[in-house]
């Protein structure tokens, strides 16, 4: 076979493994506090750093669409894009035009519904391991800016509104993909919708521990500095990418079916 028609049959997205959940998980805390160093550390406030990662997320997306194969940092860096603009773009919902937690996650939990079901409608599948095509990866990106910015808004809700506290919050996150990963271990629900089960679970627990580590003390976190800690987040994430095995996910064609939470 060509190498032409070899990436043809490949996604620009990863496949779905171990390391793929582990590096998420980073992503989305790096996300957090990434988001906070910018809207508060930097004191940029939530419009303007919303501004700034938007673009940069957009800047990404066109370079992914415009890539001919799966290039993992460039992957990695819009995921992380996607999830500080959902972090200061949740922010600013919930707090500066005083929506609320409770109303900013409904109103976020019916987006990342509607934007899954318009892509199901127009597209055919849901399938977040066979993204290779233009329409698909649109809506594969939007689907996730939004589940990104519901993560946000769902962590402050458990830790704040439903007094779980971030390590609660995040015991309870944490939980919740232990089950969808035993769902698809053991069980034969559907695989596409425990997937984006567990994607849409690892942002608020990303965004609790991320609130963990940078909150101050009297607010329940270590209070570390937001910048150094977006740092060691960053060396790590790009260790993992480094070390990892980093590879394309399957075609539709080539008749592979996608796991939510496989081995690596």
């Amino acid at each position: 076979m060509s190498k032409s028609n070899d990436l043809d049959n490949l996604s620009k997205a990863p496949a779905i493994t171990a390391g793929f959940w582990l590096i998420k998980i980073l992503a989305t805390t790096l996300g957090e506090t990434g988001g906070d160093t910018v809207s508060m550390t930097m004191k940029l406030g939530y419009l303007a750093s919303t501004g700034i990662f938007v673009t940069v997320l957009l800047v990404l997306v066109a370079a992914q669409i415009r890539a001919r194969g799966f290039h993992p940092f460039l992957y990695w860096a819009t995921i992380i894009a996607s999830t500080t603009a959902g972090t200061t773009l949740a922010d600013y919902a919930t707090r500066s035009l005083g929506i609320g937690y409770t109303g900013g996650s409904a109103f976020l939990l019916a987006a990342v519904l509607g934007s899954l079901a318009m892509w199901r409608f127009v597209v055919g599948s849901i399938a977040a391991d066979s993204i290779a095509t233009p329409r698909v990866e649109l809506f594969y990106w939007l689907t996730i800016t939004l589940s990104q910015t519901l993560g946000t808004a769902l962590g402050d809700w458990a830790a704040d509104t439903g007094g779980l506290g971030y390590l609660g919050a995040a015991a309870v996150f944490g939980s919740l993909l232990v089950l969808v990963a035993g769902l698809a271990m053991w069980t034969r629900v559907n695989r596409i919708m425990l997937f984006w089960a567990a994607f849409i679970l690892t942002r608020p627990l990303g965004a609790v521990v991320g609130d963990f580590l940078d909150k101050p003390l009297d607010h329940g976190g270590l209070a570390f500095s937001r910048p150094v800690a977006s740092a060691i987040l960053a060396v790590v994430i790009i260790a993992l990418i480094l070390i990892l095995p980093q590879r394309a996910g399957c075609h539709p064609g080539d008749g592979a079916a996608p796991g939510p939470i496989p081995a690596p």
